[in-house]
């Protein structure tokens, strides 16, 4: 970024789901939607705390596991009933169908100015809005995410996980659920 390039902005940002084996009855994506809000976007490094001897004023920090966070999107609208079926279906045993999935976000005139990359995603949450009459249709008021690892790339890049250190994209993460 550049003295004359304009911040990341999120207030605009798409989400897109796709199941990571095809399976009967379901088409792709299974979900190209937009929603009011997305927060869960975290990785968080435990670190390994090593006491040394001879050591005696401070401690050793090693890098450690990574956890992620649960993505939550809030108020949906999308045009089929994919993200339910899918829901239901992964939750019975031996039935489980993972995603992967990608939430760009965008600048005020609609050009991609950033993509985080998911792996592995469960659902772990759906909740259907209050039905009033008086309110417009939204599919979706809150879908609850597990993920096995998040990627943060310029839209540009086409590197599905670049080397450490490469300018233009950044690897996130490792971890497991």
């Amino acid at each position: 970024m550049t003295a004359n390039d304009p911040p990341f902005t999120a207030f605009r940002f798409d989400v897109t789901l796709d199941l990571d084996t095809a399976t009967p009855g379901f088409t792709g994506p299974l979900c190209d939607a937009a929603f009011a809000e997305c927060e869960g976007l975290e990785m968080t490094m435990q670190p390994r705390t090593v006491e040394v001897g001879g050591k005696n004023d401070g401690q050793v920090h090693l890098v450690g596991p990574v956890t992620h966070g649960q993505l939550t999107l809030r108020r949906g609208m999308t045009d089929n009933l994919q993200l339910w079926q899918w829901f239901t279906r992964g939750t019975r045993p031996g039935n489980i169908r993972t995603a992967h999935g990608t939430i760009t976000l965008r600048a005020a005139d609609g050009t991609p100015t950033l993509r985080f990359t998911l792996t592995h995603c469960l659902p772990v949450r759906m909740r259907a809005p209050a039905l009033h009459a008086r309110d417009g249709l939204i599919a979706v008021e809150e879908l609850g995410l597990v993920y096995e690892h998040l990627d943060i790339a310029l839209p540009d890049d086409t590197t599905p996980s670049a080397a450490p250190g490469t300018p233009a994209t950044a690897s996130l993460g490792g971890g497991s659920l």
